[in-house]
């Protein structure tokens, strides 16, 4: 019997190394020969970063950089592929598999290739894989103007660019009804690409829709806007520019939300064959959407990263639909370009390791960044109400003060609602003016589609688009010039109130003003947080106020949605905005107003706070309360107290901060809560209210990452003479020029009956 054990004991790490090598076979994990070296793969640079493929699964592996050092390290995925990011330009890098020593190559910096990588391609209607500058190829799908062959060319070109299932190479409204019917089409394109995939062809343009690398069928990792990312959309422009079928060799960029937030970095390349840019429902910054007042949005951001980190896994087995399809079909370009899959960027991980805004980390991914580099035409739109990207996005429009030609359009409302036909009939003129080089005229086929896609996703019409808002023009020079007398930033007050019907997307009135901040305001005006909860211009005695912030103390947002949805964009979007409960929360009104007050820009809500905790997070709302009763929401803010400071570039409107430095609570403290951007006029007889609660409770897709208190944290406020001030921008002189709209009307706000906080206000 010990005799039997004994030799039990020999064989069983013979047997596990048989398993475990049958094991590694079966999943893929490739085995190297007794005495074979591995196979040490290919290596390629790219912008800042290195990447490996056709390498030994399974295998120890090292970046070796020119001077010898190791300058990255890890194991071969299964794929046989490893990437290396943040590294120097320079040459001699090479990976070393297992001790083999592979080919040598140099890392990439921001200079611009040899343009036969452009000029040597060829692009041709429907999909097509094109070259990057390090090798990386992406599915691209081009569709020509509707009805027209490559006979009637060249086409005014445009371009939509995004990580969405975009280069889908099947029928976008096909795709769209058989949705509709519960019936997917794996090939269709997302409908969030409907600008590319729809509209422009409708509108007479040749489209371009490329896919972002590392989604669908496109080579390569993703990287939420690294540099390779950023320097793809350079290449495609000028791959695109170089085709024989496109109108001057100059493409327009268009696109909303992801295709629009990548319109900026792109223009800020300054790619030579780039005519205009018209982005949509962009975001200033992703650490303001990801992280609102430095607390972290686990409502939409997050689901929307799920999202990109389930698109980038590898087909078929995981990816977008179109990319299963297409490599169970047979397509080697889209089964090759799954290699590097495994080796996309850890989103998860990146933000638990970055709760701050690290510069090298956000810097570069950010619209902001490139924006005042950018120095083609701009045509900008967005809504304050945005569920998605955000409110907070017209803190990137000064950034384009050195470029004279942008024009933006604001109004409130939801993420969709940038498309809207008062901003859409602009949007194909700017296109026509400074891409194709034509003086605008009726569009009757895009004017006949465009009620059908808003019914489609809001249930009305919209009012009628108009594509010609100057028929007279009879040269491009004269059209032109009437283009260019737009305002740079145009407001369109009380969207969803312009036609009968409630909620429709038509907005009655606008304002124009030449800059952005609007210079007529002026450092705003103040209100002080007084006791029995006015709001006032002549402070009392100094006083105190305790609240008991409590995320819980009301349901998580006004609807039941976190991810991207279309409920939000409905004519009559069924809002449940409760009041604050108990000391939960306290709130301060001004008295009726005796005239209208317009109020455009960025605002501050200034606290002399203090807290029994060592942090707390706070939600300022400002909204209007109506003689009627109602109240009607009309902005929000949000700070993690201990990310207080502000930076030397704040002003009385808006608090700066780098969002690096935490310190926790003691005593009184300045707290300056950033308000989003307001656009909005409370009329006469109405009254100006700001209410301070926990995060939650008043936005539609976004939630919070904020502590439970149960309420038993307690903050003060100071009030009264020397205490805490709401500073609205003002602008003078400036009324109403359409009478009150229904609230229930007012797309993307919110309305409730006014019930006081318990302090009064």
């Amino acid at each position: 019997m010990l005799s039997f054990l004994t030799d039990a004991r020999r064989r069983v790490p013979v047997l596990i190394a048989v398993v475990m090598t049958a094991l590694l076979v079966l999943t893929g994990v490739g085995v190297s020969p007794a005495g074979a070296a591995p196979r040490a793969g290919s290596g390629h640079g790219s912008v800042y970063q290195a990447y490996l493929t056709d390498a030994q699964p399974g295998a120890p592996v090292r970046l070796v950089d020119g001077a010898g050092a190791t300058v990255g390290s890890g194991t071969v995925d299964r794929l046989g592929s490893f990437l290396v990011r943040d590294l120097r330009a320079g040459g001699g890098y090479r990976f070393v598999v297992g001790g083999a020593a592979g080919n040598t190559f140099a890392v990439r910096d921001e200079a611009a290739p040899d343009r036969k990588l452009y000029t040597g391609q060829h692009l041709r209607p429907g999909l097509n894989y094109v070259r990057m500058r390090d090798g990386v190829k992406l599915a691209v799908t081009v569709r020509l103007p509707l009805g027209k062959t490559m006979a009637d060319g060249p086409f005014p070109t445009v371009i939509e660019y995004s990580g969405y299932q975009h280069a889908a190479p099947g029928d976008f409204l096909v795709g769209a009804l058989a949705g509709l019917a519960g019936a997917d089409d794996p090939m269709a394109p997302a409908t969030g690409t409907l600008l590319g995939n729809l509209v422009a062809p409708t509108a007479g343009f040749a489209s371009v829709n490329v896919q972002m690398r590392g989604s669908g069928c496109s080579g390569g990792a993703f990287d939420l806007f690294d540099y390779p990312t950023i320097y793809d959309g350079y290449d495609i422009v000028e791959a695109v520019g170089a085709q024989p079928w496109v109108k001057h060799h100059k493409v327009g960029m268009v696109g909303i939300s992801f295709s629009g937030i990548s319109q900026i970095a792109t223009a800020g390349t300054r790619p030579p064959s780039l005519a205009a840019i018209a982005p949509m429902s962009l975001t200033d910054d992703l650490y303001s959407t990801g992280f609102p007042g430095g607390i972290f949005n686990n409502g939409f951001a997050d689901s929307w990263l799920q999202e990109r980190q389930g698109d980038a896994e590898p087909a078929p087995a995981g990816g977008q639909p179109y990319a299963r399809e297409l490599v169970r079909r047979g397509d080697k370009h889209c089964k090759d370009n799954q290699k590097l899959r495994l080796q996309t960027q850890r989103i998860k991980q990146l933000i638990e390791e970055n709760p701050t805004r690290t510069p090298a980390l956000h810097d570069h991914r950010s619209p902001s960044y490139w924006a005042p580099k950018v120095d083609v035409p701009v045509y900008l739109v967005g809504a304050l109400q945005d569920e998605q990207t955000g409110p907070q996005w017209p803190a990137i429009i000064d950034q384009f003060d050195g470029n004279s030609k942008v024009w933006v359009r604001m109004m409130n409302g939801a993420h969709l609602d940038s498309i809207g036909p008062q901003y859409l009939g602009p949007w194909y003129e700017f296109l026509r003016i400074y891409v194709d080089r034509t003086v605008p005229r009726q569009s009757d086929v895009l004017t006949a589609l465009m009620p059908v896609v808003y019914g489609a996703v809001t249930s009305s019409p919209g009012r009628p688009l108009v594509t010609a808002r100057h028929p007279g023009a009879t040269s491009l020079a004269q059209a032109r010039a009437q283009f260019e007398r737009d305002p740079r930033v145009q407001v369109f007050f009380d969207n969803g109130a312009g036609t009968p019907i409630p909620g429709n997307l038509s907005s009655p009135w606008s304002s124009g003003f030449s800059s952005w901040p609007v210079k007529a305001a002026g450092d705003g005006h103040r209100w002080t947080l007084d006791g029995h909860g006015r709001l006032t211009t002549t402070p009392g005695a100094p006083s105190t106020v305790d609240f008991r912030p409590d995320p819980k103390a009301r349901p998580a947002g006004t609807m039941d949605v976190e991810g991207a949805s279309t409920e939000p964009w409905s004519a009559q979007a069924d809002y449940r905005w409760t009041p604050v409960p108990g000391k939960a929360g306290v709130g301060f009104v001004t008295g009726a107003q005796p005239r209208d007050v317009m109020a455009v820009g960025p605002a501050s809500l200034d606290l002399k706070l203090s807290s029994s905790a060592p942090d707390t997070d706070l939600q300022a709302t400002v909204s209007e309360v109506r003689p009627d009763g109602t109240e009607i929401l009309v902005t929000t803010g949000l700070l993690r107290a201990s990310l207080r400071q502000t930076s030397a570039a704040s002003t009385p409107l808006m608090p700066a901060r780098d969002w690096l430095v935490q310190t926790p609570m003691s005593g009184v403290q300045t707290a300056r809560i950033s308000l989003n951007p307001i656009a909005h006029t409370f009329r006469k007889g109405s009254k100006i209210r700001v209410t301070i609660t926990a995060p939650g409770g008043d936005k539609t897709s976004w939630r919070f990452d904020t502590p439970a208190t149960g309420g038993r944290v307690v903050d003060t406020l100071q009030l009264g003479a020397g205490g805490s001030t709401l500073v609205l921008p003002v602008v003078p002189g400036r009324r109403a020029a359409a009478p009150a709209a229904p609230c229930e009307s007012l797309r993307g706000q919110p309305c409730r009956t006014y019930r006081p906080a318990f302090n009064g206000g």
